[in-house]
């Protein structure tokens, strides 16, 4: 029996079979390959996928590294890119015209053109350098299709509706707000930027999935017509974890777990890396599954929840806590913007939660804003889930896909990484306050950041 947090198990402990690696010497000699950013135009990818996707089999190989570091490869068929992308029409309003501001050699990207190839229609394209609102506006602006859409991440759609100096772009607000959908994925919509979307017209649909899934496939909560969505626990037994794949849910089904994706959208498995596909890539039935590295719950109405990932959680005194769950928390304060919560050292406790937060403008640092959000996580979370450590930053430190650099979060605390450099404002390393709560016993203690729309100039997360 696997650890209820095991990454990496044995094949005989999954269930179903591994799906076979795709190799190099087997792939068609059309398929796209994006293993770097792209050294012109993305545009100039149309005429490749139009061919990669005029015929059955793999179609887009995209490189990510994903929370390891380690390189690996994602063959996406056109099967795959089809079904997802004729999903993401009947679940939004049909065809139609999309804007990239991503970088194109990513998921999301690269979905951008692979759709608007599908649709028939001709994307725009934000031209190269880092995502400001003006730009965005001018980009939208020249749409002329009937039903547009866009995909951000929230740090994108933040510098649009809730900047950190001055008030929005009021041309930026309104040509968000006249696409059809704005889809926001790479990590998690704080409530507080989800209501200024709302106030302002704009139609935000939460997004989760990555490049194994063809990127986004679950929808608000709701996974695509396509798309399976279950929760299996590492150490259910195996009749249990077959069941769980294999009959529709119901009440006996798990409602909290790793999460798995099955259906037509998930990928063909990792480029000549037979040990990683078998260990995330399975067939059931026929039905191909993706074992993603994400926890998640089932929430009101069934609607799917992402809790983190299983190698984002604290291990703290002993007790496991979920950085992504105690973020969330944060980021319902009013007084904060941003919310990044990371596993630091400690040489007793073995790791301590540790918090990087970018309060509102004209919100000063003090013990009274510290002990309102440690109270927070307390009645929320427990104990053990506070922070004991504390960062204020004006901007969270990035990727360049604009997605949290847990890394050099982490490093903020443990002094390898200029503070200033990161988060273009002088680093205040918080200090313990108190040791992290052993099991069973009581807790009495009371940037700027540049964002590339093309160039990528640290290895990106998964899409």
């Amino acid at each position: 029996m696997t650890s209820p947090f095991s990454p990496e198990p044995d094949d005989a402990a999954l269930p179903g079979t591994a799906l076979p690696a795709p190799a190099l010497g087997a792939l068609p000699r059309d398929v796209v390959v994006l293993d770097g950013p792209l050294p012109g135009d993305p545009l100039e990818l149309l005429p490749r996928l139009r061919t990669a996707l005029s015929r059955p089999g793999p179609a887009v190989v995209v490189a990510t590294s994903g929370s390891t570091g380690r390189p690996k490869k994602t063959v996406l068929t056109t099967e795959a890119l089809e079904a997802s992308g004729r999903a993401t029409e009947r679940a939004t309003s049909g065809p139609g015209q999309w804007l990239l501001c991503l970088p194109a050699h990513y998921v999301a990207g690269v979905q951008v053109l692979a759709r608007s190839v599908l649709a028939g229609t001709h994307p725009v394209v934000m031209s190269t350098g880092h995502f400001t609102p003006a730009a965005f506006a001018d980009v939208a602006e020249g749409m002329d299709a009937p039903v547009r859409y866009v995909s951000v991440v929230p740090t994108q759609l933040q510098r649009i509706l809730d900047p950190a100096e001055g008030a929005p772009d009021f041309r930026a607000v309104a040509a968000l707000a006249r696409f059809d959908a704005v889809l926001v994925g790479g990590s998690a919509l704080s409530p507080a930027l989800a209501a200024r979307a709302a106030e302002a017209g704009v139609r935000v649909v939460r997004t989760y999935g990555m490049s194994e899934t063809c990127g986004g496939c679950v929808y608000d909560g709701v996974a695509l017509d396509t798309v399976a969505v279950r929760l299996l626990p590492d150490d259910a037994a195996p009749a249990a974890a077959r069941a769980a794949l294999t009959v529709a849910e119901g009440p006996g089904a798990f409602s909290e777990g790793r999460i798995w994706l099955g259906g037509d959208v998930v990928a063909a498995g990792y480029l000549d890396d037979p040990a990683q596909t078998a260990a995330h890539f399975r067939v059931l039935d026929g039905v191909r599954w993706y074992r993603t590295d994400d926890l998640g719950a089932r929430g009101e109405g069934g609607a799917l929840s992402a809790l983190g990932r299983t190698d984002d959680v604290v291990n703290t005194g002993g007790v496991k806590v979920s950085a992504g769950l105690v973020a969330s928390v944060l980021l319902e304060h009013p007084a904060l913007r941003q919310a990044l919560v990371v596993a630091v050292p400690h040489p007793e406790w073995g790791q301590s939660v540790a918090a990087v937060v970018v309060p509102r403008p004209g919100t000063e640092r003090s013990t009274t804003l510290e002990r309102e959000l440690s109270a927070a996580v307390r009645d929320r979370l427990g104990a053990a889930a506070v922070p004991k450590l504390w960062h204020h930053a004006q901007q969270l430190p990035l990727l360049a896909t604009g997605k949290p650099d847990r890394s050099a979060a982490a490093a903020l605390f443990t002094g390898t990484a200029d503070a200033s450099a990161t988060t273009g404002t002088p680093g205040t390393t918080g200090t313990p306050l108190t040791p992290p709560a052993r099991p069973g016993l009581p807790d009495t203690s009371d940037g700027s950041e540049t964002l590339d729309t093309q160039d990528a100039r640290r290895a990106g997360p998964r899409g």
